[in-house]
């Protein structure tokens, strides 16, 4: 199998992210004006409580059995640590370059959680249908392998995004509506070098403030001086048992999410034959139940990636984060975490974890080097923060990643062949 024919394979769904993205680019413009604001708010309300739970229920209940839960128990495992060891290098990362305290969540979300669905979807079973593909020469067998793998990579990389990544850009929410409604703003804990020497280095990258509040904020100077309070000295005024409670009522909120509740109840269905029997099967009882929840599922990927189209119209005209901060994130997700995700797999192998199935272990790498998940853009929308970034951080991933996945595919099949 060639380059250029893995590159084209690896590169299709990127290049479908970035048409439909495209599609929802010119329908918030001006020249259509149909994604306006409140229509993508109100779009993204039905993607969080409708098509994404149905979407995980219907990937989880079909594909999880309990010896696939035995047999490949491995992969949550390196789900896991692609988002601890992400997340740690975001954290990094943030200390380093001093962003915004409320974009620092974003940024953390960015480097931790990837696309672990739709894209894996569709690569992995395609790989196999090419001519000299190293994971045996039965095409069907592959493609129903992969797609074991694949589907459910994209159920356990839900429930990861769903409580992990949702935590954080909560937080994030949280902090931005606190520092506006207390008119206080969180400094970048650096000097005042980053807004005047820097200037230059400035992405298209706009902040999330909403029209018309710049001059809401130098009417108010005018009037009275704004106490400058630090974000970090009211959280360290809490005590333990409040910390505690707070942490309790978080866990409870985000195991509470629509998408965390459909993914467990999909597990449960999953796990129980009786259950799975009922709805899953051509002579199932109830299958309409789980063709009705597929077919709602399957317009979760097309709705988000035209809200996060429509984004972009605004994200491209002013400027929130810093162009390193977008290199940054680009580094960490293409060439440390790939990097790393084949020393934990080959490691891992040689400790016995892993089967000797080399497509398995080549999903493994994927997950390490795929793009940014595209339901950050839901979430960020979700709680009003960071929505025009997060379209462009999206952009310049996806453009990437259509060569970066490539390569990076390129060299995992050549070492397992």
């Amino acid at each position: 199998m060639g380059f250029f024919s893995l590159f084209l394979v690896a590169s299709m769904p990127v290049v479908q992210v970035l048409l439909i993205g495209a599609i929802g680019a010119f329908l918030a413009s001006g020249f259509s004006n149909v994604l306006t604001t409140s229509a993508r708010r109100d779009m993204n309300k039905v993607v969080f409580t409708v098509f994404t739970p149905c979407l995980m229920f219907a990937s989880l209940a079909k594909t999880v059995t309990l010896a696939d839960v035995i047999s490949w128990w491995f992969m949550p495992v390196n789900i896991g640590i692609t988002f601890m060891i992400g997340g740690t290098l975001g954290w990094i990362a943030c200390n380093i370059l001093k962003p915004p305290q409320h974009f620092r969540g974003l940024i953390m979300a960015f480097c931790s959680a990837g696309n672990l669905g739709n894209l894996i979807l569709i690569i992995v079973p395609a790989v196999c249908d090419e001519d000299g593909s190293p994971f045996g020469k039965d095409p069907s067998i592959c493609r129903s392998r992969g797609l074991s793998y694949s589907s459910l990579s994209m159920a356990l990389g839900g429930i990861f995004i769903w409580t992990h990544t949702y935590s954080l850009m909560q937080k994030s929410g949280k902090l931005y509506h606190k520092m506006h409604s207390k008119s206080i703003q969180c400094p970048a804990d650096s000097d005042e070098e980053h807004s005047a020497a820097d200037a230059d280095e400035e992405a298209p990258l706009p902040t999330s403030v909403k029209p018309g509040e710049h001059e809401h904020e130098h009417g108010e100077e005018n009037q009275i001086e704004a106490p400058l309070l630090s974000c970090e000295s009211e959280v360290a005024d809490k005590g333990f048992w409040t910390n505690l409670k707070d942490a309790v009522h978080q866990f409870i909120e985000e195991l509470m999410a629509p998408p965390t509740i459909s993914a467990i109840i999909g597990f449960v269905v999953g796990l129980v034959p009786w259950l799975k029997s009922l709805i899953i099967g051509d002579g199932a009882p109830f299958k309409v139940v789980q063709d009705s929840l597929q077919l709602m599922g399957n317009g979760a990927i097309p709705c988000i990636t035209l809200i996060l189209g429509g984004n972009l119209t605004q994200g491209l005209r002013k400027s929130g984060l810093k162009r390193r901060v977008i290199v940054t994130i680009l580094c960490i997700r293409f060439v440390l975490l790939p990097l790393i995700g084949i020393a934990v797999v080959h490691a891992a192998y040689g400790l016995g974890f892993l089967s000797r199935d080399p497509l398995y272990r080549y999903v493994l790498m994927v997950q390490f080097a795929v793009p940014p998940a595209m339901n950050i853009g839901t979430m960020a929308q979700l709680f009003d923060v960071g929505q025009e970034e997060s379209s462009v951080i999206f952009l310049w991933t996806y453009l990437v990643a259509a060569v970066a996945l490539t390569t990076w595919s390129t060299i995992f099949m050549s070492i397992l062949s």
